[in-house]
């Protein structure tokens, strides 16, 4: 049945797409299942290809949230059906090429009027699907976009592909933290760990002025943060007799979920510094409850309680600042698509790897444990 209120489609939408199902701990599937139909005020968009986030693996390897549901929030790809309301009240055309965002705040609420989106309730409502609970929905053809995610919607120039559209979400996290912190150029900063996340932060800190230090596990590693702007480099084993003979730290990013690093972090920065955590995104378990969760759930990947022990007086003396980062700042979104599409920013070298969907399994595997030649993971519908 034709609806008034939606325009005619640039090509034949199948009534049925693949879609990788989360069926529980670890357990992914490739189903068909029906493809989203959309209402007053949305958009289907065809995706093209989806990153693949920490934030998701969690999720598949932990079992927090219940399934069946579709993950996937590194979007982008084609509007392929729009509403006329959309159309009537923006840019947003047929056949464009666009970035999605699933998270986007109310902007009234307590959270919002004091720049903390991430705990609005509003943001905490995933607003792209592509059916069951809404989970973001990239790992599959086509996706529905909500209207009230909508202003988060980007459209991709004709010069940039998919992949940096895709990008787009991730480097808005990372700006949101450099922000956060507020290093003023100059400053010495150290990124913890350097994987894609921690080469986006060597670089956008670069770009401000900052002196970068960059550390991780691996020299393949470190040789990529001097191309992304990192002024020094060492392995993290390092780090403490380096700085032992140089100027102290400013402050730190931490962008691996090591306690040690955090620690250390704390002891290197000098007064007045700060610290900021990136990746500790798992929420501690006290030991009864790790005990009971072990039980219930033998599972290899059980959270376990955090065994971290901090020198309070390093904060109430010496004026040291921990602080969090987590997620995006939808107000961001026009100053993040500048830099990634501007390529001051070349996300580019930063995708190692592309799985077809039916590998997505794959390809959250090597997200999960990467190799020395794994950087960003992209699944492709």
């Amino acid at each position: 049945m034709f609806h008034l209120w939606l325009n005619i489609p640039v090509l034949d939408i199948p009534k049925t797409m693949r879609a990788v199902v989360y069926r529980g701990v670890n357990d992914l599937r490739l189903e068909t299942v029906p493809v989203p139909r959309i209402g007053p005020g949305e958009l289907l968009v065809k995706v093209a290809v989806c990153g693949v986030c920490p934030t998701d693996i969690k999720k598949i390897q932990h079992g927090t949230v219940p399934p069946p549901r579709i993950f996937g929030h590194e979007t982008a790809g084609t509007i392929v059906k729009i509403s006329s309301l959309v159309t009537r009240h923006s840019s947003l055309r047929l056949g464009d090429r666009v970035a999605l965002h699933h998270h986007v705040p109310c902007l009234k609420c307590h959270f919002c009027r004091h720049a903390s989106f991430a705990q609005c309730e509003t943001y905490k409502r995933t607003g792209i699907t592509a059916g069951f609970e809404p989970a973001g929905g990239g790992y599959a053809e086509f996706v529905r976009v909500m209207p009230f995610v909508l202003p988060g919607v980007v459209k991709i120039p004709v010069r940039n592909s998919f992949e940096e559209g895709a990008m787009l979400e991730p480097v808005n996290t990372i700006l949101k933290a450099v922000k956060r912190l507020n290093p003023l150029p100059g400053d010495a900063v150290l990124v913890a760990g350097q994987g894609p996340i921690g080469l986006m932060f060597t670089k956008i800190l670069q770009l401000r002025g900052v002196r970068v230090l960059a550390t991780d596990l691996l020299e393949s590693r470190l040789k990529l943060a001097r191309k992304f702007g990192a002024r020094r480099t060492c392995l993290a084993s390092e780090l403490s007799s380096l700085i032992t003979h140089h100027s102290s730290l400013d402050s730190a990013i931490i962008a691996v979920p090591s306690d040690e690093a955090v620690l250390q972090a704390l002891r290197l920065v000098r007064g007045g510094g700060q610290v900021l955590l990136f990746a500790h995104t798992k929420r501690a378990k006290s030991k009864v409850q790790s005990l009971k969760s072990k039980v219930q759930n033998p599972s290899p990947f059980s959270l376990q309680p955090s065994a971290f022990s901090l020198d309070l007086a390093s904060i109430c003396l010496d004026e040291k600042d921990l602080i969090g980062s987590y997620s995006s700042d939808f107000t961001l979104q026009a100053e993040v698509a500048r830099l990634v599409f501007s390529r001051r920013l070349d996300v580019r070298p930063l995708i190692s790897h592309h799985f077809p969907l039916e590998e997505t399994a794959a390809a959250i595997a090597l997200a999960a444990k990467p190799t020395p030649g794994s950087l960003k993971i992209v699944v492709e519908p």
